[in-house]
């Protein structure tokens, strides 16, 4: 595999290995699909990634897969506690913000 910067490092993987429960034998490893979906973001190359990567077909399955399960999500919020931690805050935020914004519509209704 070649190394790109968005590449997991090995203290890395082993945070977020510690979130799936999946230790089943595969042709690619699950690193090597994170490795693909960090490389996706950073870039924006829309799913077409590099041939050192697993096909974009199956990095996609897994994204969406992880998406749809929450493991994305627990993935954030286990970064996020512990960039607080490391930050000397509370792991859980205590405030949030939501900025909305209203829109004119310009059609009559009917």
């Amino acid at each position: 595999m070649k190394h790109y910067s968005t590449n997991l490092t090995d203290s890395q993987w082993v945070l977020l290995s510690g979130i799936l429960s999946d230790n089943r034998k595969r042709k690619h490893s699950l690193r090597d699909i994170f490795n693909a979906i960090f490389y996706l973001l950073k870039t924006g190359c829309q799913w077409r990634i590099p041939g050192c990567f697993p096909n974009w077909e199956l990095v996609y399955y897994y994204f969406t897969k992880w998406k749809n399960n929450g493991v994305i999500e627990q993935i954030h919020e286990l970064l996020r506690d512990k960039i607080r931690k490391k930050a000397g805050k509370n792991e859980s935020p205590s405030l949030a913000c939501i900025d909305s914004q209203s829109v004119k519509n310009n059609q009559i209704g009917r």
